[in-house]
């Protein structure tokens, strides 16, 4: 998912800058209409809890029939994980790269894209969002 209304500011020095207001960055990428829409008609909440990621995993896929709806749930599903990342792990944070893909930075500096990661979920099933969510809130 490249943002290029977000990723592409720069300092002087040439490197890519923070957005000015981290807050509504997070804000903007929880939104997730799309994969919020689709759990909602399965009867899942989506509260922002990995119990809710797990909840997720138990979806049948119908999305998969539909390629016109496929990568924009996989996009929506990894800005999801991301959000539940930032939003329940101490010093975790999204950050906009200077190519436009958000990540998600955790407090010790490793950086993890989890929009890729959300795309092969919705296209196969692995990762499981929640496992996927166990091994960045570990690291």
């Amino acid at each position: 998912m490249n943002i290029p209304f977000l990723g592409h500011r720069h300092h002087k020095n040439g490197r890519a800058a923070l957005p000015a207001d981290p807050q509504a960055i997070a804000a903007l990428l929880s939104e997730c209409e799309l994969l919020r829409s689709q759990a909602a008609q399965a009867g899942v909440r989506l509260d922002d809890t990995p119990a809710s990621l797990e909840a997720l995993d138990q979806l049948v896929p119908r999305w998969r029939d539909d390629p016109e709806i496929l990568p924009w749930l996989g996009n929506d599903a990894g800005l999801y994980v991301g959000t539940v990342v930032v939003r329940t792990v101490p010093g975790a944070a999204w950050r906009i790269r200077a190519d436009g893909e958000p990540v998600v930075r955790l407090a010790s500096g490793r950086e993890f894209e989890l929009v890729r990661a959300g795309q092969e979920w919705a296209a196969s099933g692995v990762p499981e969002l929640s496992q996927l969510y166990a091994e960045v809130s570990e690291a």
